[in-house]
């Protein structure tokens, strides 16, 4: 996935969302977009399947065009995306429906369906009696994996998640994290639009947005613990990090900043010993 020089405005006369913003995903990473709100990281990777067309720039995903009409249903087919609310997702009351429903819509031969059906449950865990569950009847976090499911049907090559753990509990968030990183594992292209820190650690890249620019590229360890990057940013670094410089302004110095909650037990463990 490449981009060069994207710019984006909408129609309400404001700035622009989005300025000569460049893109290098390779394909089977994780990357991790952040940002506060109104940073354009939705804007952003709406590009990516073509639900806002692009205005300057160029674009290529998967090796398609972007620009290229006569390509968008294939793009969107190969680049899925779960939404922030599964429920404007759902065209169907019920969960095998709701996910026959975009095989139908592409074309796939109806006897392949119900294996594309129950083999998309069993990616996201949902498989086992969920079938016939009317959808109103399931949790957050097992909606949003239906959801999922629905994408996953179509066998998309990226998987886009824009804030699809921020309507979650905690338990329900960690689901649909898990499901992220084990679809990464088989190979998928994840992007991943989050306001929780703690989801980007584990991420390939890290993509920092900031009033519609690019502010940093980079691995999560450079990107996360650089105080005056985040703070830039309008973000709050982790909770690691943060105790890690609030030690260090009480006169404790660890060996290094830990990221995570491991990395932080381990470097107070450390610690401790020399005492």
């Amino acid at each position: 996935m490449e981009g060069e020089n994207i710019c984006y405005k909408y129609d309400d006369g404001g700035s622009f969302a989005l300025q000569d913003v460049a893109l290098r995903i390779k394909e089977g990473e994780f990357v991790a977009i952040l940002g506060g709100n109104g940073s354009g990281k939705s804007t952003m990777v709406k590009h990516l399947n073509a639900l806002l067309r692009l205005q300057y720039g160029e674009l290529r995903v998967a090796q398609i065009n972007v620009r290229n009409e006569e390509e968008i249903w294939r793009l969107r087919r190969l680049c899925g995306m779960v939404f922030q609310n599964p429920d404007h997702q759902f065209v169907s009351a019920v969960v095998e429906e709701d996910i026959a429903f975009g095989l139908e819509n592409y074309e796939v031969p109806r006897d392949e369906i119900p294996a594309r059906v129950r083999s998309a449950l069993a990616m996201v865990e949902m498989d086992g009696g969920y079938e016939k569950r009317a959808l109103h009847t399931l949790s957050g976090g097992q909606k949003q994996r239906i959801a999922l499911a629905g994408v996953l049907a179509l066998e998309p090559e990226i998987i886009i998640f824009d804030e699809a753990t921020a309507m979650l509990d905690p338990g329900g968030r960690q689901e649909v994290v898990t499901i992220m990183h084990k679809l990464h594992r088989a190979g998928k292209t994840i992007i991943a639009i989050t306001h929780y820190v703690e989801e980007a650690v584990a991420a390939d890249q890290i993509i920092l947005l900031h009033r519609g620019r690019i502010l940093a590229c980079g691995r999560p360890r450079a990107i996360l613990t650089d105080r005056d990057l985040m703070r830039a940013a309008e973000l709050i670094p982790p909770l690691p990090v943060r105790l890690y410089y609030d030690l260090q302004q009480a006169g404790v110095h660890l060996n290094r900043c830990p990221l995570t909650e491991e990395e932080l037990v381990e470097a107070v463990c450390q610690l401790r010993s020399k005492i």
